[in-house]
């Protein structure tokens, strides 16, 4: 088993960061959390979980221990798989999907591409007991300069998630047309709920 990483960072997008370490280059699923912790820096330590299928064996990479346990946890619940559970921290960051579930936030989780009602009383049931609260979470978004820079990481970023390439790039500029100095990962989270 893969605790962590710590290397330099060859490759960072939205959805997936290599990392370079002994002369191997990981590749790392991400969430848009994890995306914006690591955004600007040259290297760094990512915390690491396999998951093992018949047809594939993926890494997936946390910017701490409390978006991995939450990973591990919501992957725990029936019909939330290792790309849902990504989903969901993408549209929510560790502090506020605890909250969530503190709160019982049913429609919060139903905002998220992919969580029908069902699944997001299933997680809330499932995981009441088990999320403790985080202290001293904060926001790590970082504004991004150029608009064209923008539209093209999140349209790719949301074309890697599954949505079709037209529909993102659409909502994309939609978002930046009412926000244009929205940071990336701000922008991919808005059209998660959009599409």
């Amino acid at each position: 088993m893969i605790e962590y990483i710590r290397g330099e960072i060859v490759e960072l997008t939205p959805t997936r960061l290599i990392m370079e370490c002994g002369g191997i280059g990981y590749e790392l699923n991400i969430s848009l959390h994890t995306y914006s912790a690591f955004n600007g820096k040259a290297s760094g330590k990512i915390y690491v979980l396999e998951v093992i299928r018949e047809d594939a064996h993926l890494l997936f990479g946390f910017a701490d221990k409390t978006e991995r346990e939450l990973f591990v946890q919501l992957t725990s619940v029936s019909g939330v798989g290792p790309n849902t559970a990504r989903m969901i921290l993408s549209s929510l960051p560790p502090a506020e999907l605890i909250q969530v579930i503190a709160t019982k936030n049913e429609t919060a989780l139903t905002a998220v591409k992919g969580i029908g009602l069902k699944t997001a009383q299933r997680i809330l049931i499932d995981l009441k007991n088990k999320v403790k609260p985080i202290e001293g979470a904060t926001d790590l978004s970082t504004p991004v300069a150029g608009n064209a820079a923008v539209v093209e990481e999140a349209t790719a970023a949301l074309v890697m998630l599954g949505f079709q390439k037209a529909a993102s790039q659409k909502a994309v500029l939609s978002i930046l047309k009412g926000s244009p100095a929205l940071p990336v990962e701000q922008v991919i989270k808005t059209a998660l709920r959009m599409l």
